[in-house]
């Protein structure tokens, strides 16, 4: 295939009807894994980062641009989910506008997306378990609790890989459950907190800008905002199980926007109560949440609040590495990665060989790697992907207006320009040294498509059976 090449949407079609991926998830399985992919760090670790370093009590206002962006682009994902229901997510839907080359590129870029993404969430993952062992009389040793080994955000990352391996349907199943936890608490966390919401803690509502662009002020709303855009990451994650919908065309839709719906509602409130409970200049810790109950003196909620982190956080990794290993199940039907990397378990019907493979480089990226590096790449790669499907409802609308969309986005063009244009105004509020590290990420996958990808790529007819 050349550089532009295309599958065609019959192909996709075609691939999607043939797939041998189980088709076990219902709409209420989908809404469950975005909602358990979306409530994890960002709302229990970042938002008081945000907070206390960009946008003070206005992080509402950040929260609320982030959702907006997440919105518009959402309603492009699910046209997409709808009329090509394969796994890939973005991977899939640019190899069906713009091309190969374009595709490699989304498909690259999302590694920062999900594989990062779980290692961050690990390292989140670990400060709430050590800090929950602290207070049991547990103390873990700092030495194995931070990089360059962060032993127990290695272990949560192997766990959560060989829970995928076992199957799709058992995974969905034990994320609903944990969806359910980590959300009642969240919702605990507000009834018991708005008695203790004090108006001085939230005036001024946009504080002063200190002189440096994304230090308070407008700036750090907008900057807030591409931080906190980490919180919202996960509603694409339903799209890349779209192969194993039971009725991905009804069911897609439902799943990416009522997944962002619910946690938009829920991030709200929460922030409100926290930067109502606690002033934001204290908030720049690790478990905020269990900060802001400990203000009220319902010492007793505190650590509800850490162990529903640790299960919030658990579902959110394996959301993101599901996604992962799908996008990495596309690329290798296609024959941009190496096949192994599309072989499935004949018992389990699970991607067995990529889940292993992704799980352990994923283990030893959160064993390595500060979480604040962690979170700023996965954000600006994020919003990349989703300003390139945004734009990509577009083309297709133009180029193929003939096919069939069981969901159409509404307000086409301006929806899609809408969304693009939100994300690149939140990927212009990230610091310069995260645009770097997306230039060499970017530079060494053109690299690495040249040396391999490019010379591998399959047309339809050459693409072959999975291998079981």
């Amino acid at each position: 295939m050349g550089l532009l090449s295309k599958k065609s949407l019959s192909e996709l079609q075609a691939e999607a009807d043939r797939g041998i991926l189980r088709r076990s998830l219902g709409p209420w399985n989908l809404i469950a894994l975005g909602i358990g992919s979306i409530i994890g760090t960002g709302i229990f670790v970042l938002t008081g980062t945000a907070a206390s370093q960009n946008a003070g009590p206005a992080l509402v206002i950040s929260m609320v641009i982030s959702a907006v962006g997440c919105a518009f682009a959402g309603l492009c994902y699910a046209e997409f989910a709808a009329m090509v229901p394969v796994a890939g997510s973005a991977y899939t839907y640019a190899y069906a506008t713009v091309g190969e080359i374009f595709a490699w590129i989304i498909g690259w870029d999302l590694i920062l997306e999900y594989a990062l993404s779980t290692a961050t969430v690990a390292v989140g993952w670990s400060g709430y378990f050590v800090s929950l062992a602290h207070d049991v009389g547990l103390p873990i040793p700092a030495a194995v609790t931070a990089p360059p080994f962060n032993a127990p955000a290695i272990v949560i990352v192997l766990l959560v890989a060989a829970l995928l391996i076992l199957g799709i349907k058992q995974s969905a199943d034990t994320n609903t459950l944990l969806v359910a936890i980590k959300s009642l608490v969240l919702v605990v966390f507000v009834v018991a907190g708005a008695a203790y919401v004090t108006r001085a803690n939230l005036t001024p509502f946009v504080p002063p800008n200190t002189g440096a662009f994304g230090h308070f002020g407008w700036s750090g709303v907008l900057r807030g905002a591409g931080v906190m855009f980490f919180a919202y990451i996960g509603f694409d994650a339903v799209s890349t199980a779209a192969q194993e919908a039971r009725n991905p065309s009804r069911d897609m839709p439902i799943g990416i926007l009522g997944s962002l719906a619910v946690c938009t509602v829920l991030y709200i409130l929460v922030a409100i109560v926290l930067l109502g409970i606690v002033p934001y200049q204290q908030l720049m810790v690790a478990d905020p949440l269990a900060v802001g109950i400990d203000a009220t003196g319902l010492t007793w909620l505190s650590p509800v609040i850490k162990v529903a982190a640790l299960f919030g956080l658990f579902s959110t990794m394996l959301v993101t590495l599901l996604a992962q290993t799908r996008i990495f199940y596309s690329m290798s039907r296609d024959g941009l990665l190496p096949r192994a990397f599309s072989a499935v378990h004949p018992r389990f019907r699970t991607p067995h060989v990529s889940t292993m493979l992704t799980g352990a480089i994923i283990a030893l990226a959160a064993g390595l790697t500060p979480i604040d590096v962690l979170g700023q790449l996965v954000s600006i790669g994020t919003l990349l992907a989703f300003v390139l499907v945004s734009v990509g409802v577009i083309i297709l609308r133009r180029t193929a207006p003939e096919v069939p969309r069981p969901f159409r986005t509404p307000g086409v063009p301006a929806v899609p320009i809408l969304g693009a244009g939100i994300c690149l105004a939140q990927m212009v509020g990230l610091p310069l040294a995260t645009w770097e590290r997306l230039v060499i990420w970017l530079c060494a996958g053109l690299v690495a498509y040249a040396a391999y990808g490019r010379r591998h790529s399959l047309t339809e007819i050459d693409r072959p059976t999975p291998v079981v």
